[in-house]
């Protein structure tokens, strides 16, 4: 199974997206042994339309051209649900196990995800009930992703 990360914006050159790609080293290089085929960074350019729904729906439909087939639709979502690291690292490992091609995790833009996606997710998360930068969020997500891999294989990284 292969781990996308489908966020809207750009992460411009500095400490930000150096540390969202050591993340993501990290992913790629633990979940080998592990039966996940690497992860793909997907950047959807932010709309220019002037009204927000207008923004959200040409994001939808840029995002959808890149949702592969058979894949788990995770959204990033402020009224989503908490998920504990070891229960994400166990949705993980099932759907690996069920033989699911991809698990896709989205980011949406600064005006959120538009209906369509949302109703197209298999899961709604949330990082807690803070509002946090996208750029952040995608650090986060990263790290958590490099999280259930220590979990799944065992490593110590993640202490209970």
């Amino acid at each position: 199974m292969k781990l996308v990360v489908a966020a809207v914006g750009r992460l411009k050159r500095g400490p930000e997206r150096e540390l969202a790609e050591r993340y993501g080293e990290r992913v790629v290089k633990g979940g080998r042994a592990l039966g996940l085929r690497g992860l793909d960074l997907v950047e959807i350019e932010e709309s220019r339309a002037r009204r927000p729904d207008d923004r959200a729906a040409e994001e939808a439909a840029a995002l959808a051209r890149v949702l592969p087939e058979n894949a788990v639709i995770v959204v990033l979502d402020e009224r989503g649900r908490a998920v504990s690291s070891l229960d994400l690292a166990g949705m993980i490992g099932r759907w690996r196990d069920q033989g699911r091609e991809a698990a896709v995790f989205i980011i949406g833009g600064a005006d959120g995800l538009a209906e369509s996606v949302i109703r197209r997710a298999d899961l709604r998360v949330a990082f807690g009930a803070a509002t946090w930068p996208h750029q952040l969020v995608r650090i986060m997500l990263l790290e958590q992703l490099y999280r259930c891999v220590t979990i799944l294989a065992g490593h110590p990284y993640h202490r209970d």
